[in-house]
């Protein structure tokens, strides 16, 4: 019977059918597997079912002989070492779709909380500095006519722009030609180029895989390009932004606000975004909910059964 290696605990009603075909170990801990046990405890499986915190590379696949597949519990692979594992026969897989809407409505969530300043009121009452109502206090910004701008435009920008209508807000984005090219029916918005993009929108929405060409694409000459109170958005990958960057426009009102729900160096933030109270910081929640990290779970699973079976993927990565 083949081993896998599981790096975070799942729900015992996910497992069981990969106990069925195979010898499972569950790396039980809270914190993400070490970088030197991982290998280790890889050596000898046939299958792994990691996630985005995992960093499986060059070394860590020499160091894994009889490895069939990889299921990244996850949309993005970036962690993930692609070439090294195709050279290697080893196939990857990841959990696209299943995600899609969830993280479309944190993404709104996020844009309607730090455009009227949610959690800036909240700290407030708090720390029991509100006096009561006050006809001025705390004006946020309204969006009904306003332009979203969507840096890439795939399932979850499309799902964020199918959203826009109810708030009256019009759609801009920049993205590769197919994806631009399925921008039809509700999620129709005009394409532009990033820096048109940047000048025009009030709220910019990034939704671009972390690659060579989107590392610091937001970086302080996008920042200088944004109007001064546009705000910006990130359920993407952290690296996507500048973080220093980010802080300096934070700093000095360049833009009007941002919220993160991903950093470059997880779990650390940068430490002059934290004292900052135009920006929303959340701890990697986009897919969270119940529902949708249940079906990650169990397509994953799916994954590796079929891989072991003989059988191609449900979900490789392109």
């Amino acid at each position: 019977m083949p081993s896998v290696l599981v790096t975070r605990r799942l729900p015992s009603s996910v497992l069981s059918r990969l106990h069925a075909i195979a010898d499972v170990d569950i790396h039980r801990g809270e914190a993400p597997m070490a970088s030197e046990e991982l290998p280790r405890r890889l050596a000898d499986k046939a299958g792994l079912v990691c996630f985005s915190t995992d960093v499986i590379d060059r070394t860590v696949l020499e160091m894994a002989p009889q490895l069939k597949v990889i299921a990244n519990v996850a949309v993005g692979y970036d962690n993930i070492d692609i070439a090294a594992a195709r050279s290697r026969g080893v196939v990857v897989s990841n959990t696209p779709d299943v995600l899609t809407e969830s993280v479309a409505d944190f993404s709104w969530a996020l844009i309607l909380a730090i455009t009227r300043r949610l959690a800036e009121g909240e700290r407030l009452l708090r720390r029991g500095d509100w006096k009561g109502w006050a006809f001025d206090l705390m004006l946020g910004s309204e969006l009904r006519g306003k332009q979203l701008g969507l840096i890439g435009f795939g399932r979850i920008g499309r799902a964020v722009a199918a959203r826009a209508s109810a708030f009256g807000v019009r759609v801009a984005f920049t993205a590769r030609s197919g994806d631009a090219a399925a921008a039809t029916g509700d999620n129709r918005g005009e394409a532009m180029s990033l820096d048109r993009l940047l000048v025009t929108s009030d709220v910019v929405s990034l939704h671009v895989p972390l690659t060579s060409d989107t590392r610091h694409l937001i970086d302080k000459r996008a920042l200088a390009r944004m109007k001064r109170s546009a705000f910006l958005i990130n359920t993407s990958r952290g690296a996507v932004i500048d973080e220093a960057a980010l802080a300096w426009a934070l700093q000095s009102h360049l833009i009007a606000g941002a919220a993160l729900d991903v950093y470059e160096h997880e779990p650390a933030v940068h430490a002059d975004l934290l004292p900052l109270e135009n920006v929303l910081l959340v701890p990697h929640l986009a897919s969270g909910t119940t529902e949708t990290r249940s079906t990650m779970d169990e397509l994953a699973i799916d994954n590796v059964v079929e891989v072991l079976a003989g059988r191609p993927p449900l979900t490789p990565v392109p």
